[in-house]
């Protein structure tokens, strides 16, 4: 006995091909990378300068940071979940040093690669993890609003680098599903 499965492709809305995958809307995404980009690179540098996150005291800035998550897991209404707070208290806390140089270098690098428009959407993406991160520890500042600025260059990542690095470097490289340039025998 044969099955025969169906199935059906849905087409992708107008105005989401127009947003995300159009280059006419690429500079948008140039104006939106520049603006986010700019946002980490600021934070990052600052750090980097900084002996409290990179250099003698490394760690140092990142425990109070952290601390400061743990007392706002309490309360009729905490502001960090219980879940988070104990990924803080029980892994977080004993690797101050190793997390004080990933969130340095981490921002320097999401900015600097959206900046140039390379890796765009992954660059992105490590970045809106950040946010995401931040704002599980109870700090809104202007995290809620890059995370979603990150999460829409995520989606357009085949244009938001249109007018960056990711014009040349995507159709040499390709994605997971189809070879690049350089990958094609």
């Amino acid at each position: 006995m044969q099955t025969t499965i169906n199935h059906a492709e849905i087409q992708e809305p107008a105005l989401s091909k127009f947003l995300f995958a159009d280059t006419r809307f690429a500079w948008f995404w140039l104006i939106v990378r520049l603006y986010v980009g700019w946002q980490w690179l600021e934070a990052g540098w600052a750090k980097l300068h900084n002996p409290v996150w990179v250099g003698a005291k490394a760690g140092t800035a990142i425990t109070g940071f952290l601390n400061g998550a743990l007392q706002k897991t309490t309360g009729p209404h905490p502001d960090v979940s219980g879940w988070y707070g104990v990924f803080v208290q029980n892994f977080a806390l004993h690797h101050t040093v190793v997390f004080s140089y990933l969130v340095t270098y981490g921002e320097v690098l999401v900015g600097v690669a959206l900046i140039l428009g390379v890796l765009t959407g992954i660059a992105a993406f490590f970045g809106a993890f950040m946010n995401l991160n931040y704002l599980f520890a109870g700090t809104v500042s202007v995290n809620p609003l890059l995370a979603l600025l990150g999460l829409f260059l995520i989606l357009a990542w085949r244009t938001a680098g249109w007018y960056g690095l990711d014009r040349y470097l995507l159709p040499a490289l390709g994605t997971p599903w189809q070879a690049g340039k350089i990958f094609k025998s």
